[in-house]
């Protein structure tokens, strides 16, 4: 095991995996920049490193700064958490050059899989389900009307190097593809610096349902079913849960053994996530992400396991704790996501927490940087907070989601709470009925006032 891990990110992910390795044992590092110096997770590190201004640029993003504040402080082994460095091909090189532990998947396989298209490819390769589409990136405006016309509109088009809806623009006629083409390519060279695009065809009234998987990095492999996560604002993820209300226990079968058997073939590393939609019981990959996700504590509520623990174990040479047949499903988990932003616009609102109060009993986790008089700086996410809650069904855990809501308090600063209150009266999510473009359509009829 691990002498020292050293966490190279920030707020409630950085905290959360300062848990895990003082139950494990293991002494964390905490780095931070200037304007994190009285961050929780500073606070609650068992050694802290500044590695440099605010700007992201020049601290946490910065690879020279992390490898560093590792020399320094002794720690062997790195915990990228989710964002910033986390999938970071070059990084991990880095990392493994200097004989640090970089704790997660190789760097060969978050660059197969950080390329869509690459990732695309692979997927097939492997046995997993995929939109139709180009088979590789559509280099002419020609080539991409002729791509319209073989699968037939809608038809939407990526960038090979997004991510969060950057560079992704929907064509519902030809008349349309000149417009949506050059703009995902405009869009995608400015934001990733490569405006690499491709098309697939676009589904009506997708779901968006993503598999966690394992892999023990010797050919070894679980998955822990599914997280339905539809209800996205501009491709943000907004409510996420396990399991997903449309997903029958066959086809959970079905998709997860497709999904392990898949890393098992890769020889994949740690944790991951396999993303796709889900339209008439059919699933069709999008992405994989190489890291753990901002909502896998939903997954850890219904299957009893921390994830972050089992990263490290298999970071370190041991196996997974579990195998397949270990992994039964217990009871319904939701989490919503807190920002820091005021409503209806969705403008961030940092500034000063002049009272907070955590909701807490049965089946309630807060996962939060927070504490009163904590002043939120505005040079990262606006992620604040995470409240998940379990139940023994899906009706059980909306009613403690909803009692948890009311015993939140945050003053100081604009939140996006109020969100998850008028969600809560709406018959289509207690009912499940929605789809990756229910949350759009319903913030642009004007329902949150």
């Amino acid at each position: 095991m691990f002498d020292k891990i050293l966490i190279a990110n920030r707020g409630e992910i950085a905290l959360r995996v300062i848990r895990a390795c003082r139950e494990m044992g293991i002494p964390s590092v905490a780095v931070h920049s200037t304007a994190d110096s009285d961050a929780m997770h500073v606070r609650m590190a068992d050694e802290t490193i500044c590695i440099g201004p605010a700007s992201s640029t020049d601290s946490y993003l910065s690879i020279p700064a992390i490898i560093s504040a590792c020399e320094v402080t002794g720690a062997t082994a790195i915990h990228p958490g989710y964002g910033f460095l986390s999938e970071n091909a070059r990084f991990v090189q880095i990392v493994e050059d200097h004989d640090i532990t970089f704790i997660g998947p190789s760097a060969e396989h978050i660059s197969m899989m950080g390329d869509k298209i690459t990732a695309k490819e692979t997927a097939k390769a492997l046995g997993i389900p995929c939109v139709p589409g180009s088979a590789g990136g559509v280099a002419t405006l020609e080539d991409a009307k002729t791509i319209g016309a073989e699968f037939g509109y809608p038809v939407i088009i990526k960038a090979t190097a997004g991510g969060g809806g950057r560079g992704m623009k929907v064509a519902t006629s030809e008349a349309e593809m000149e417009k949506a083409y050059r703009t995902a390519r405009a869009e995608a060279k400015a934001a990733f610096g490569n405006d690499e695009v491709y098309i697939e065809k676009y589904l009506q009234k997708p779901r968006h349902i993503e598999i966690q998987v394992f892999g023990d990095g010797q050919g070894g492999g679980v998955h822990l079913g599914e997280r339905d996560c539809s209800l996205q604002r501009r491709h943000q993820k907004v409510f996420e849960e396990a399991p997903g209300p449309c997903i029958t226990p066959e086809e959970r079968a079905r998709i997860g053994k497709t999904c392990a058997d898949a890393i098992s073939k890769m020889g994949y590393r740690g944790a991951g996530t396999i993303e796709f939609l889900y339209e008439d019981g059919e699933f069709y990959f999008i992405e994989m992400n190489t890291r753990l996700q901002v909502e896998h504590p939903v997954t850890e509520y219904i299957f009893g396991i921390d994830l972050v623990r089992e990263q490290i174990r298999v970071a370190s040479g041991l196996p997974l704790s579990v195998t397949q047949d270990d992994l039964q499903i217990n009871g319904h988990a939701i989490e919503v996501r807190i920002n820091a932003e005021k409503l209806p616009e969705f403008r961030p609102s940092p500034g000063t927490i002049s009272h907070f109060h955590a909701p807490g009993g049965l089946g309630v986790r807060m996962d939060s940087a927070l504490y009163d008089g904590y002043r939120i700086p505005p040079y990262y996410d606006s992620l604040i907070a995470k409240l998940i809650v379990h139940g023994r069904d899906r009706p059980e855990a909306l009613a403690r989601l909803n009692r948890a809501l009311g015993e939140l308090i945050v003053d100081g600063i604009d939140t996006t709470v109020p969100l998850f209150h008028a969600l809560l009266q709406e018959k289509d999510i207690h009912t499940g009925e929605y789809n990756i473009h229910w949350l759009e359509k319903w913030l642009a009829a004007g329902r949150l006032s």
